[in-house]
């Protein structure tokens, strides 16, 4: 089953339950699922599905941010449930110790050795973990790495 077929199967779920936040949630990304097909004309596969449901996740984070600075606990709140369900549609991020050693393999094997090779670094680092890092995470851990 796809992640997209997954998702339509949860809107179904939540329509028959009553789940109102996950119903809201899960039509939000189906409908940006579908603006970017449109957009694009052509089928989103898995790795498409997950760069737009990352996006998601990203934007509702800021979301978060803003809602703190407004001081709106309740926003920050169905912000946060919002994410989670999202969430449960993204593979499992990955821990901070596999990517520096994924980081390390690649830095060696080209000889990156200060900031300016993080462009060659970056390029060879985000097809391996596409999807089970965000670009912030990535560029965080190689600039760390390139830095010591």
């Amino acid at each position: 089953m796809t992640i997209k077929e997954a998702l339509d199967s949860a809107l179904k779920e939540s329509l028959k339950s009553g789940d109102e936040i996950r119903k809201t949630t899960v039509r939000m990304a189906l409908a940006a699922i579908k603006q970017v097909e449109v957009d694009k004309r052509t089928k989103l596969d898995d790795d498409g599905v997950i760069s737009v449901l990352q996006k998601e996740v990203k934007n509702r984070r800021e979301t978060i941010e803003d809602a703190k600075k407004a001081g709106r606990p309740d926003m920050v709140a169905a912000v946060e449930n919002e994410i989670a369900i999202l969430e449960l549609y993204l593979p499992k991020e990955m821990d901070q110790a596999e990517l520096k050693a994924i980081i390390e393999k690649i830095t060696s094997e080209v000889g990156a050795s200060s900031l300016a090779d993080m462009g060659r670094v970056m390029k060879l680092v985000m097809p391996q973990v596409q999807g089970r890092a965000s670009g912030d995470t990535i560029s965080r851990a190689v600039r760390e790495i390139l830095n010591k």
